[in-house]
């Protein structure tokens, strides 16, 4: 006999990437996690602070690895024929996936040291996101049964 568990969970998920591909991971997983009844907090830290400034979503590209990445006009092609894969898989674009994210209950928290670092306030960022130090952050991700780097 298996019993189901219905304790609802705490989950963070960093995300340290403002790239096309850097994007989907956190906000996947935190969604999922918020429709399966948890709690979810994606953290943007590093580059990743920019997937919640203002106007930035529509700037995302993806770069693709190695030298690759290095080939002039490659990151503008590779963006590209990500951005068509996506449409084509009827995945949410980066703007309606964080919107859904919100709507639905994620928790969108920015890192305080990194507003600094990148010289932005508060006032940079989407309507109704945290900002949290690291000190914070900790005591956040202490009580969490799944602390992830996406």
């Amino acid at each position: 006999m298996t019993t189901e568990n219905t304790e609802k969970k705490k989950y963070t998920f960093i995300c340290s990437r403002g790239t096309l591909d850097g994007v989907y991971p956190s906000l996947v997983l935190a969604l999922n996690s918020v429709r399966l009844g948890h709690e979810a907090t994606v953290f943007y830290t590093f580059m990743g602070i920019n997937i919640v400034k203002k106007g930035y979503l529509e700037k995302l590209k993806f770069h693709p690895p190695g030298f690759m990445g290095a080939i002039p006009g490659m990151s503008s092609l590779a963006t590209s024929m990500m951005k068509k894969q996506i449409e084509e898989a009827n995945i949410p674009d980066p703007a309606d996936l964080l919107e859904i994210a919100q709507i639905e209950g994620v928790r969108l928290v920015a890192c305080h040291m990194t507003l600094e670092m990148m010289k932005m306030t508060k006032d940079d960022l989407i309507e109704d996101v945290e900002v949290m130090n690291a000190e914070e952050y900790l005591k956040l991700a202490e009580g969490c049964a799944i602390n992830m780097f996406t």
